[in-house]
């Protein structure tokens, strides 16, 4: 009988100009487990994972396959032996159906006849039912993902390596996506789980393996430890929950938004119908949804991208706004957090001081007359980045220099230093660690203590019952009406997200 773990990994280096990105990384994935790889944005489970997956190689170490050394040149040689990959961002074509997204993924011998057949099969066995003849766009985002795990699950894998894989789903979604995985740990498929759902984790993974710096610093049984412990695990160091403060009665609303109605530009995007709503002073307001129910033509809209036909569809501290542009809404003493953070929040070939400019021009009175400040440009960066601790050597770096969790508290902290009545972010800690998104979370509570309206738009429900004081649900371009956070339950919540 074969004791050896199924995935074991050896002194497993890869370095790249100015960083270790994986130190002497050693890992063991038994049979049947589903195992748990935990760090921050930049410890390293991204490098390793691609190594594991034949993506990319190490500079040393060894990787043992069932206790025989192996030497995974690229992904089909990862899966010949067995391993698959579910990946954060879906690979599908909208146009096309099940079958043939599934098609698309499978060596031709799988791809011939019987092939629905086939799908209807493993799709009964692990609780994923998919129609095999649906065309991708008419799916859920829970439906698209079944298709990248039915897909992994036809090679019938002995090792799935899934990537944040409830990012986008419902409680209820979550939960079914859940059941699969430990039945298929019970029929002894390994699996290696990375999440940043702490809670998830608890509740999932025999194991955990925590990274910190390009190391493994701990290994735990995650049920054993809170969600807090396993995150100041992967901080090395102590957490500050975010701390709330209640918003004063009688409050008047800063921002208002009456009947909005937008027809989307995006290929397959979602109308907004008859959207209204109001942000007190003082108040956080979180908007939940699954991705493409009508959040990014929100977004649009709010932000000026989409200009209104009529003015008083939104009003700014009670001036309306509909029709103006982002700059004009600036003046108007709001801010904006888009999701894409490098090529919207920030440009990539820009310095951080340069990126302060884009909305702090007038805002901060960084251009004078047409003419940049660029001393004050520069010390106005330099304050966000004391501020709001962001790790970079320096305001003249260029901001695809810094990791995702630093670059969004560049952003945060950029657009609360204009010092806003009004801030609306969209997805304000997506692929953040715990660490950065505590720091990102508690600046939106401290923003709304000082007086400000903080709208935030998110697809995580646990995010949002954290800091908000009142929640709504977009779903297929329609809002929900809001409901006092405390009262608010996540099944309830869920099915709102799921249309009902």
């Amino acid at each position: 009988m074969n004791t050896e773990p199924r995935l074991r990994l050896e002194g497993v280096t890869r370095r790249f100009p100015g960083v270790v990105a994986n130190d002497d990384v050693n890992l063991a994935v038994e049979a049947g487990e589903i195992h748990a790889l935990l760090g921050e944005n930049g410890a390293g489970k991204s490098t390793l994972v691609k190594f594991i997956y034949g993506v990319q190689s190490a500079d040393s170490g060894t990787l043992f396959w069932e206790g025989t050394p192996q030497r995974i040149a690229n992904p089909k040689a990862a899966r010949r032996l067995g391993i698959a990959m579910v990946f954060q961002h879906f690979s599908l074509f909208d146009a096309m159906t099940v079958a043939e997204n599934v098609a698309l993924g499978l060596p031709r011998s799988f791809a011939r006849s019987g092939l629905e057949e086939r799908i209807h099969d493993v799709s009964r066995r692990y609780g994923l039912p998919l129609d095999p003849g649906r065309h991708v766009h008419a799916l859920s985002v829970g439906e698209r993902q079944r298709i990248e795990v039915v897909r992994c699950l036809l090679q019938e894998p002995r090792l799935l390596i899934m990537d944040e894989p409830t990012s986008v789903l419902t409680p209820q979604e979550v939960e079914s996506l859940f059941a699969t995985l430990r039945q298929l740990s019970q029929d002894g498929v390994s699996i290696l789980y990375i999440s940043h759902k702490l809670q998830e984790i608890r509740d999932l993974c025999h194991k955990a393996t925590i990274m910190r710096g390009g190391r493994v610093v701990a290994e735990c049984d995650p049920a054993t430890r809170s969600a807090h412990e396993l995150a100041e695990l992967m901080i090395g160091t102590d957490l500050s929950l975010p701390r709330r403060t209640s918003v004063a009665g009688g409050a008047s609303p800063r921002l208002e938004v009456r009947h909005l109605a937008l027809e989307s530009s995006r290929l397959h995007g979602t109308p907004l119908k008859d959207i209204s709503f109001e942000v007190l002073a003082g108040e956080v307001l979180g908007i939940a949804g699954i991705a493409g129910n009508g959040q990014q033509e929100l977004m649009d809209a709010l932000s000026g991208e989409t200009p209104l036909a009529d003015h008083h569809t939104i009003l700014a501290d009670g001036r309306p706004v509909g029709a103006s542009g982002p700059n004009r809404r600036r003046a108007s003493g709001m801010v904006f957090v888009p999701e894409e953070r490098l090529g919207h929040g920030a440009v990539p070939q820009m310095t951080l001081w340069e990126n302060a400019l884009l909305s702090g021009a007038t805002t901060s009175r960084l251009v004078n007359r047409g003419m940049i400040r660029s001393a004050r440009a520069r010390e106005f960066a330099a304050t966000v980045v004391r501020d709001f601790d962001v790790r970079t050597p320096g305001v003249m770096q260029p901001a695809s220099s810094l990791s995702g969790g630093n670059l969004q508290k560049f952003i945060i902290g950029r657009e609360i230093s204009h010092n806003p009545g009004i801030i609306i972010a969209l997805q304000p800690t997506w692929g953040v660690d715990a660490g950065s998104a505590a720091a990102v979370r508690q600046a939106l509570i401290d923003l709304a203590a000082d007086g400000a309206a903080v709208l935030v738009i998110s697809q995580d429900l646990e995010e949002l019952m954290e800091i908000s004081d009142r929640l709504c649900v977009i779903s297929q371009g329609r809002l929900s009406p809001p409901m006092r956070t405390k009262y608010a339950t996540a099944s309830r919540i869920g099915l709102l997200m799921a249309g009902s």
